[in-house]
């Protein structure tokens, strides 16, 4: 196989994609999540001592992100890991997003 070959297969595989672009991408997205964990954090920990109680809408938000990650990978790469993951963060993304519209709907005025 010459060289040629070698680039026209590679080419093939990747799409024509940039396999430099795709890793910076990757590492983008994971450190959008750490962001937002740490975000959520303050705001989690501000809003306790400020007496506000748990904002769980705001978790729902920021474990969304990791749920989404999961099922794209699952779909692409067809993981039972991944699979088992997008679960988990799809149950907890709709407890939280249900225990926050109750909590919001409990605390309404006008209901």
């Amino acid at each position: 196989m010459n060289k040629d070959e070698i680039l026209a297969k590679s080419r093939a595989e990747n799409k024509n994609k940039d396999v430099y672009e795709q890793e910076v991408l990757t590492q983008a997205s994971k450190s959008a999540v750490i962001v937002q964990l740490v975000l959520a954090a303050i705001f989690f920990v501000t809003q306790i001592f400020v007496g506000k109680g748990i904002n769980w809408g705001l978790w729902a938000l920021v474990f969304s992100a990791n749920m989404t990650i999961f099922w794209v990978k699952y779909i692409k790469l067809r993981r039972k890991h991944e699979l088992v993951m997008a679960i988990v963060y799809t149950i907890f993304v709709s407890v939280m997003s249900g225990y926050h519209i109750y909590n919001l709907i409990v605390s309404s005025m006008i209901l």
